[in-house]
């Protein structure tokens, strides 16, 4: 079995950041999720997937309200993670890089952020990195993005 490892900001890939309009909260206190990007993550997601939370959001809540967040998102995500605090206030390039300078890895991986700093992450880094429009989020066209860098292919329907 193939592993899987998405390492996955929010605002801006989940919750679109629109500075003209409040996203809507849900009765957990955390913003709604696009339909597009829930659509695209659900698509994304198998059993074999973890899920890193690189998102400034990821020390506030614990694994288990973070599976919550997700559920109450129609989201089932089995395994969650996340990167360390960040408490040397890094980039969130210089995070990850951090995090993939520590960790042997062996499972298929892709980073998926709105940060345009990551368009200077190191070449295998930058590979496996779908960069969405903040005002927009997660699509089925970075799905098909993932497709190809995971040499997969997810149905779109």
């Amino acid at each position: 079995m193939l592993l899987m490892l998405i390492f996955l900001d929010i605002d801006g890939v989940m919750v679109p950041a629109k500075s003209w309009q409040r996203p809507e909260l849900l009765n957990d206190g955390f913003p709604a999720f696009s339909k597009k990007a829930s659509h695209a993550l659900k698509r994304l997601i198998s059993d074999d997937t973890t899920v890193m939370l690189t998102t400034s959001h990821k020390s506030n809540y614990t694994v288990d309200e973070w599976r919550n967040i997700f559920s109450n998102r129609g989201i089932d995500v089995k395994e969650i993670e996340s990167l360390g605090n960040n408490e040397r206030n890094l980039s969130r390039k210089d995070e990850i890089v951090e995090w993939f300078a520590s960790h042997d890895i062996s499972e298929d991986f892709i980073i998926i952020d709105d940060d345009k700093s990551l368009n200077s992450l190191p070449p295998f880094l930058r590979k496996n990195s779908i960069i969405t429009s903040p005002t927009i989020g997660l699509t089925d066209n970075d799905l098909k993005d993932a497709s190809a860098i995971l040499n997969k292919w997810y149905h779109f329907a």
